[in-house]
């Protein structure tokens, strides 16, 4: 399970890292801190490949536990899932699916991060209470046909129907 790191602030200009760096600049530890545990990108999303739509469900990845909103073995997540997307800054820039409030398109953006993300708040149930994560909103792929995704269709907060 991934651990949220606090990370401190850049001492020269006493702004925080991802006020004052590029998602390219940043260091590993820094990139990994960017995760604010809301858990939404974890989940499946269906895309409507006549207009380019995506929707959101509530359908969970097997390895996401749903009341932490981690990864149950993030280290080795590709071994179980081996279509799980890897965030990168290259993926950062082109998947369109990520949500609103996610640290890393903010920043990608140009915007500042939300007072809830443990970063800002020093607080990694922040997200949680602000209403923003999954937790104990989601049920398990475990079992399911992707036909059956389109039954789960949710609104997250802040989250619209993405198209290009």
């Amino acid at each position: 399970m991934r651990t949220t790191k606090m990370v401190s602030v850049n001492s020269e200009s006493h702004r925080p890292f991802w006020q004052t760096k590029t998602l390219d600049a940043m260091t590993h530890e820094e990139w990994e801190s960017l995760c604010d545990g809301c858990g939404r990108c974890c989940l499946n999303k269906l895309e409507d490949w006549d207009t380019g739509a995506i929707y959101w469900t509530n359908v969970a990845c097997t390895l996401l536990d749903g009341t932490t909103c981690r990864c149950k073995n993030y280290e080795q997540r590709f071994d179980t899932v081996p279509d799980c997307v890897q965030l990168s800054p290259e993926t950062v820039r082109t998947l369109k699916w990520l949500p609103p409030t996610c640290a890393y398109r903010l920043i990608r953006e140009g915007r500042d991060l939300y007072w809830w993300h443990p970063l800002v708040s020093k607080d990694p149930q922040s997200v949680h209470d602000a209403g923003i994560s999954v937790q104990d909103k989601t049920i398990s792929e475990d079992g399911m046909e992707p036909e059956e995704f389109e039954n789960y269709l949710v609104d997250w907060p802040d989250e619209e129907y993405t198209k290009d």
